[in-house]
């Protein structure tokens, strides 16, 4: 599909400071630069390419990897443009495996039962278990692309099943046929000796089961794509072309890589010595591995790798019930080299942090620029870079849904907001409007069920009593900074008894808003406004 693409990254000036940026698309995209300094031959395009096995439910891994192939594909254009603002021409794949067999029923999705009665049977042969597409890879496939497309990325969806039966990969199976015992001098000393009994790089549809299988076979002729095997006791030739089979996964990757003409494709850690065997297997078909980056994994909340078949991980739309689309980006931008936990409880920091780095965009020289996350975010989705600042937090923003209650309507929420910030409106803070959804959510399914206030204990008392006689002095209209000297002038206090003044803003955070963390004091008082804070006060010392 394509997307409507903003010249942000095409401006001639920015591609000297692309050329020493330390940002890791562009340290990418210089690989590839490096691999064709006169651009690629013949005036083809660069060709970007993402894999995605369909065998579970879409998760913000595999989004993940589309989102930061994209920004290397922006950076590298960036690097080439020319004078005019022409950069050298790039495409991105997004290639399902979905003519892989079924090997495992998913934890999360519904009719396991019926799934078990297709094991072994490609993915796009298998009924969907929701009942909404015409295959279990169809529905997947269609969840994916829903939200590549919502997210605006400019990307290609390529079948493998739709490869394979139109005869699109029949040159290439014949010379994946002529390269047999060459593929297999590659991958044997790979394998454990019971594997190694009855591999093969090709795995045949069984034409009596319609089952993927995994047996030893004879290559009969390569040029007419003909092997032989056993089948259900019965030995058979069988023409592999045109769907007749799909090859074993290594070696599909390495004849993707020389079929396609692949030049960039990351992939996570755990694939390291896969990507190696391929980039042999492609050598060894006459083509090149791919440059790329090889990635942490993500780990959800116990440490553990996320999978699609356990469903450990989060959901796309989980995500974007509780954070923006953009904080999302934002947080698969950072570190990609670096393991990072994906839960529930990142979303609150990755948002306000995404909302800090676009801030400071704007005032940033150049060079600077190409190092902030915020434009390669933007850059991804082919859009400028938003220059609108919102008036309070999202942290800030969770602690008032949190201190006015599951049961507050988002009307309620904007009254507070207007006596803080003058003209407040869903009309005039549209991404506000949608951050006050998301708070109202997180604080309803996460913050609400565990907050529990307790009483102030030794000084506390005594702490929260000053506070709020100083309080009870300010104007309504008192500034947050102004607040928070006041806060601060109590916490140095040593007749209070505090050994810092972390201690004293964990009691107020612990007693007033029942969390043990919470925002910067002077603001969220001037937001919930002062005579509210003294009514929370007040609730406290009864």
């Amino acid at each position: 599909m394509g997307a409507a693409m903003t010249d942000l990254h095409l401006h001639p000036s920015l591609r000297e400071a692309a050329q020493t940026s330390k940002a890791w698309p562009f340290e990418e995209a210089r690989k590839l630069v490096k691999r064709y300094p006169d651009g690629k031959p013949g005036g083809k395009a660069m060709l970007f390419e993402t894999g995605y096995g369909p065998s579970g439910l879409p998760h913000i891994g595999t989004f993940n990897e589309v989102l930061r192939t994209t920004m290397v594909r922006r950076a590298y254009e960036t690097l080439t443009v020319n004078d005019e603002g022409v950069p050298a021409p790039t495409r991105l794949v997004a290639f399902s495996d979905d003519m892989d067999g079924l090997r495992k029923v998913p934890d999360n999705v519904p009719n396991g039962d019926m799934l078990r009665g297709h094991l072994g049977k490609p993915l796009t042969a298998i009924p969907d278990p929701f009942g909404k597409y015409e295959s279990f890879a169809h529905h997947n496939n269609a969840m994916l692309r829903e939200f590549l497309d919502r997210f605006g990325f400019d990307y290609e969806f390529v079948s493998s099943t739709e490869r394979y039966t139109s005869g699109a990969f029949d040159e290439a199976l014949k010379n994946v046929l002529r390269h047999n015992q060459d593929i297999l001098d590659i991958m044997l000393p790979t394998l454990r000796a019971e594997r190694a009994a009855t591999y093969s790089p090709i795995l045949p549809v069984s034409p009596k089961s319609g089952i993927v299988l995994q047996v030893p076979v004879t290559v009969v002729d390569a040029e007419a794509g003909l092997v032989s095997f056993e089948d259900e006791g019965e030995t058979i030739i069988h023409n592999i072309l045109s769907g007749g089979a799909k090859l074993q996964w290594k070696v599909d990757w390495a004849m993707r890589w020389v079929a396609l003409g692949v030049d960039y494709e990351m992939y996570g850690k755990d694939l390291t010595d896969s990507g190696i065997q391929s980039g042999k297997i492609a050598r060894a078909l006459g083509g090149r591995k791919p440059e790329g980056l090889i990635y942490e994994m993500f780990l959800d909340d116990k440490g553990e790798k996320i999978s699609k078949s356990k469903g450990n991980g989060l959901s796309l739309e989980q995500w974007l019930d509780y954070g923006s689309e953009e904080s999302l980006a934002f947080y698969a931008y950072r570190e990609p080299k670096a393991a990072k936990q994906l839960h529930i409880g990142v979303i609150p920091k990755a948002v306000d942090e995404y909302l800090q780095m676009r801030g400071n965009y704007t005032s940033q020289e150049p060079d600077k620029r190409l190092g902030n996350p915020a434009h390669h975010v933007h850059v991804a989705r082919g859009e400028e870079v938003p220059v609108a600042q919102l008036p309070v937090t999202f942290g800030l923003l969770l602690n008032l849904v949190g201190v006015m209650g599951a049961e507050a309507s988002k009307e309620q929420i904007w009254r507070y907001l207007g006596q803080y910030v003058e003209g407040a409106d869903a009309a005039r803070f549209p991404e506000l409007d949608r951050l006050i959804d998301n708070a109202m959510a997180y604080n309803r399914d996460f913050v609400a069920p565990t907050l529990k206030r307790r009483k102030p204990e030794g000084g506390e008392s005594a702490a929260l009593r000053d506070l709020d006689g100083k309080l009870a002095a300010l104007p309504a209209d008192a500034s947050a900074d102004d607040i928070q000297n006041i806060v601060y002038e109590i916490g140095k206090n040593d007749a209070y008894g505090f050994e810092n003044l972390r201690d004293w803003f964990k009691a107020l955070y612990e007693t007033l808003l029942g969390s043990s963390a919470g925002p910067r004091m002077g603001s969220f008082i001037a937001l919930f406004g002062i005579a509210n804070t003294r009514r929370l006060i007040a609730e406290a010392l009864a």
